[in-house]
């Protein structure tokens, strides 16, 4: 079964290639994971973008409930990543099991934000889904947050030469020292990058939540200044909406 994973960019219909479209052209059956109504909009965006570049009746949506993840902040390295293999495990086996249903020759597909190659674990979960069914993935690719982010704000992300450092949250605040250059912080709902205030107040970071979306907030400045609004602002879109997706850079001029 082909199935089509793509990467849609950060949250604005715009952000989708041409080759985004023509792979979606492709899909009879788009299979998003069901989160509940706090995150409903995240699967109404997906239709959205298949209401206005697909025929009407060419495609459907089957949503598959998504099996609980834990605690992740409570796990060491071990455990999160234990964890996450279990969870990809249960993903993959609900999918396939929707999958094994379908009529022969279906086009199934995963529509990711973002880019499927960065922080994103379709692709890992579609590798899974071999196990319980064949499957032929073909990957196209999106803009990424990171990109967004760069662009909000009207930045290069490095200086001329100069290396860019991408992490997580969970990792920052243990790996982080000035000389990584320009670092890029996905994946952090705590904001750690608040705990290297000490370390490098006078660092500047940009910063931007829901990007490309009605709700979307840039954030810029010295580091100890921002900071605190940074931290306020985030609070107040996932009170509004349920949910928050954010990212930052910051450097520590040398």
């Amino acid at each position: 079964m082909k199935v089509n994973i793509i990467g849609i960019g950060a949250g604005n219909p715009a952000h989708l290639t041409g080759e985004a479209i023509a792979a979606m052209r492709e899909v009879d059956v788009f299979l998003v994971a069901d989160k509940g109504e706090v995150k409903a909009d995240l699967v109404d965006a997906r239709r959205a973008l298949c209401e206005e570049h697909l025929e009407p009746g060419s495609y459907r949506f089957v949503a598959v409930d998504d099996p609980k993840r834990g605690p992740d902040a409570e796990r060491n390295k071990e455990q999160y990543e234990a964890g996450v293999a279990d969870w990809h495990a249960a993903r993959a086996r609900g999918y396939a099991e929707v999958m094994r249903g379908l009529p022969e020759g279906s086009v199934v597909g995963f529509l990711v934000w973002g880019d499927p190659a960065f922080y994103d674990s379709t692709i890992r979960i579609v590798e899974r889904i071999r196990e319980f069914t064949d499957v032929e993935p073909h990957v196209i690719p999106g803009i990424t947050a990171f990109q967004a982010l760069a662009a909000a704000h009207g930045i290069v992300l490095h200086e001329v030469g100069g290396p860019v450092h991408i992490t997580t949250g969970r990792r920052l605040v243990d790996e982080w020292q000035p000389g990584l250059g320009m670092t890029v912080v996905m994946l952090d709902g705590h904001l750690k990058v608040q705990h290297l205030v000490d370390k490098a107040a006078d660092a500047t970071i940009w910063w931007a939540a829901n990007l490309g979306l009605e709700s979307q907030q840039l954030r810029s400045g010295r580091l100890a200044d921002v900071i605190d609004d940074i931290i306020a602002t985030r609070a107040r879109i996932r009170e509004d909406h349920g949910w928050v997706m954010d990212v930052y850079a910051f450097t520590l001029a040398e």
